[in-house]
């Protein structure tokens, strides 16, 4: 596969822009596979009712040729939830993708597809669906994590309570794990009523799987959760941090996490009583208890947060300000041990609207990865770069 070489260096000098496959697309989104191995995909948008997933990995200090996973004219394509592809543990050829599709007539009535590879992605298995409601209803917000060579595990939101009438009709967080030929394990409810459309997040620590995403009280209070899987059973949910936001709506904002051993990072964006703040929350006992948060932002930040471990002392989360302009992609190094900020970064001019979506950042081998989408009055495409820090 031929790759993209040649690299431009932006005026700060804080990115290089590398030229990538993606013509007119977006929704882009990264994973690092164990051996370091880095892919980008991303939805290329062929014409105004056709979609094609598609991914590209880095060689040889370029994105190779895009490979396609799968297309269709019925998929739900939504700026805050996008698809994703993960790599299972060992040779990197076994690779799992996942993608929503359309199950009835109603807008938000959608299932979340499967496809897998096991020859590093020429060629993918027929879909299968990752939850077994067969309910036409919101299912999306996807986080694929792989576990071991045979075994990739899987959260998502789960909208089937809602066709429901009375009190039990909210959005859920499940979970399950699926195997290479598409076997589903370990299916469970980890939560009865959670936030109706923002991201969920997880990592692996040392002590196991957890999961972090925004919950919702009876009284409307949309914090951050987490739940932990311990010696194979799931945690109650516990609030990360009382920010006490309370909102009557979703505000699409999901958190962030990453995780080196025992080691933590959960990053995420509130506006409780009208002060729009990102923050970063440390743990060194694998999400047993967490440290004071850290506040990062500049005053108006947007959220659309990312957090990734640098070194095991050393973190970096992204998130978007807002600024006269419109928005910019701003950044923060933290060191873990001092819950300290060491240094911020503005990376890149952006856009306040939808369709700029929430960059990616990735980091594998000493190289620090971005990716997001570029908005203008003619065209969405999407843009990447590594980070120099």
């Amino acid at each position: 596969m031929l790759a993209c070489q040649s690299t431009e260096m932006a005026e700060d000098n804080l990115l290089t822009l590398i030229p990538n496959p993606v013509e007119e697309g977006g929704e882009p989104n990264l994973f690092v596979s164990q051996d370091g191995a880095v892919y980008l995909s991303w939805i290329e948008y062929l014409d105004d009712t056709t979609d094609v997933l598609q991914f590209s990995r880095w060689e040889n200090e370029g994105w190779s040729a895009p490979i396609p996973v799968s297309k269709g004219t019925d998929w739900f394509v939504n700026w805050a939830d996008f698809p994703s592809l993960a790599a299972y543990e060992g040779s990197g050829q076994n690779l799992a993708a996942h993608w929503l599709q359309m199950s009835a007539e109603g807008t938000y009535d959608y299932d979340v597809k499967i496809a897998q590879s096991s020859d590093g992605g020429q060629n993918w298995s027929d879909p299968f669906v990752l939850h077994r409601d067969s309910i036409a209803a919101e299912h999306g917000f996807v986080t694929l994590l792989p576990l071991s060579e045979d075994r990739m595990f899987a959260t998502w939101l789960d909208g089937r309570n809602t066709k429901k009438e009375g009190p039990e009709n909210a959005m859920t967080l499940r979970c399950a794990e699926f195997d290479p030929d598409g076997n589903l394990y370990e299916e469970a409810e980890l939560d009865s009523r959670i936030c109706d459309c923002c991201q969920t997040d997880a990592t692996l620590t040392s002590n196991g799987p957890l999961i972090v995403y925004r919950d919702r009280s009876e009284s409307e209070i949309r914090d951050i959760s987490i739940v932990r899987k311990i010696n194979g059973q799931w945690t109650a949910p516990k609030t990360l941090y009382e920010d006490n936001w309370t909102i009557a709506g979703c505000p699409v904002n999901g958190p962030a996490a990453d995780s080196k051993g025992e080691k933590l990072a959960v990053a995420w964006y509130s506006m409780a009583e009208n002060k729009p703040q990102v923050k970063v929350v440390f743990s060194a006992d694998a999400g047993e208890s967490f440290r004071p948060p850290v506040r990062l932002d500049d005053g108006n930040p947007l959220g659309r947060v990312d957090v990734i471990f640098l070194s095991d002392d050393k973190i970096l989360v992204s998130w978007l300000e807002k600024t006269a302009e419109g928005a910019e992609i701003r950044a923060a190094k933290v060191a873990f041990e001092e819950d300290q900020i060491q240094e911020k970064y503005t990376l890149v001019q952006s856009s306040d609207s939808r369709k700029s979506g929430f960059p990616i950042i990735a980091a594998s081998k000493e190289q620090v990865f971005m990716a997001w989408t570029d908005v203008d009055s003619i065209s969405t495409t999407v843009k990447t770069a590594l980070i120099k820090i």
